[in-house]
């Protein structure tokens, strides 16, 4: 094991508005973080389940099962030493991406779909 699932994470227009509509729909109601841009559902990092909203302003949301349109999540995942985790997930075929952040770097899984590995 490589790390821990942090959070899901969904890219929207709107995260306060889709973090209400997922916090009634899963039970979700305690908001861990809330800035605006970055809304989570759960408890702190450790503390399963974590649902994240993104501000994405110019979403094209997906249109299933158009391949066009596909579904537009990530994963945020914990790890204890940024370094050792880094060469690991690069060793089982991610790749760096641009962006990164206190506390996360982005990375590509071998089909695409970005990840961040995340530290405290």
């Amino acid at each position: 094991m490589i790390g821990r699932l942090r959070s899901t994470v969904i890219d929207c227009p709107d995260p306060r508005a889709l973090a209400g509509f997922y916090a009634e729909l899963l039970g979700l109601p305690q908001v861990a973080d809330d800035d605006g841009d970055w809304v989570v559902l759960g408890g702190p990092p450790g503390h399963q389940p974590r649902l994240a909203f993104q501000r994405a302003a110019d979403l094209r949301p997906p249109d299933w099962p158009d391949p066009e349109r596909p579904q537009q999540f990530h994963l945020d995942v914990t790890v204890d030493d940024i370094e050792a985790a880094e060469q690991a997930a690069l060793a089982l075929g991610a790749r760096r991406l641009p962006g990164e952040g206190p506390g996360f770097r982005v990375y590509a899984d071998p089909a695409g779909h970005p990840f961040c590995l995340c530290w405290d």
